[in-house]
């Protein structure tokens, strides 16, 4: 895998997008669907300027599937918001599949080390690993966690959870100075 830093108009347009929905994912919970569509028509716009037509098109298209074929599993296991299959899926228009990997390991690993804190600041260290455990062995029966523990739903009221959004923004501005590091 290889990063790359995007454009200057494309890293203005993500940062923008990115943000956005942070400060909405932080404030309301939601990321706007507006957003998430203006987001998308920025990535294969400004890509296919950039890369001269179609194979801008279809650099953003590649980003753009990638993300959302990843999060809507994610999403269909309960684990994810629709707005943040949809926000991921703008951040991989703008930034093409490649970058967006280095995006998505980003926010992976940025979203466990924030959830470890949560876990940790409301006293639920123990019945997290117990729910790790019980979901593991769910997905070896090929079960859906969520259905057997509410808790594990991230739409429950009684699920601890976090506004990827702005884990999604974090993970972004991380990816880019990493690209920037790389190319410097």
């Amino acid at each position: 895998m290889t990063l790359s830093l995007p454009p200057p108009v494309v890293t203005a347009a993500l940062i923008a997008v990115v943000f956005t929905a942070a400060v909405f994912d932080v404030r309301y919970r939601r990321i706007p669907n507006w957003l998430s569509v203006s987001g998308v028509a920025l990535g294969i716009s400004l890509n296919a300027i950039v890369h001269r037509g179609l194979p801008g098109v279809v650099f953003a298209f590649k980003g753009m599937a990638l993300a959302f074929s990843i999060y809507f599993v994610l999403y269909a296991l309960h684990a994810m918001g629709a707005g943040d299959v949809k926000l991921m899926a703008a951040v991989g228009s703008l930034v093409g599949w490649q970058n967006w990997l280095g995006v998505f390991f980003a926010a992976a690993i940025l979203g466990g080390i924030l959830a470890l804190i949560v876990v940790v600041r409301r006293g639920r260290t123990q019945r997290t690993f117990r729910n790790v455990g019980f979901i593991l062995g769910q997905m070896a029966r090929l079960r859906p966690a969520y259905l057997a523990r509410e808790e594990l739903d991230v739409r429950s009221p009684q699920a601890v959870s976090l506004p990827h959004g702005a884990v999604i923004a974090v993970a972004v501005v991380f990816f880019l100075s990493i690209s920037a590091h790389l190319m410097g």
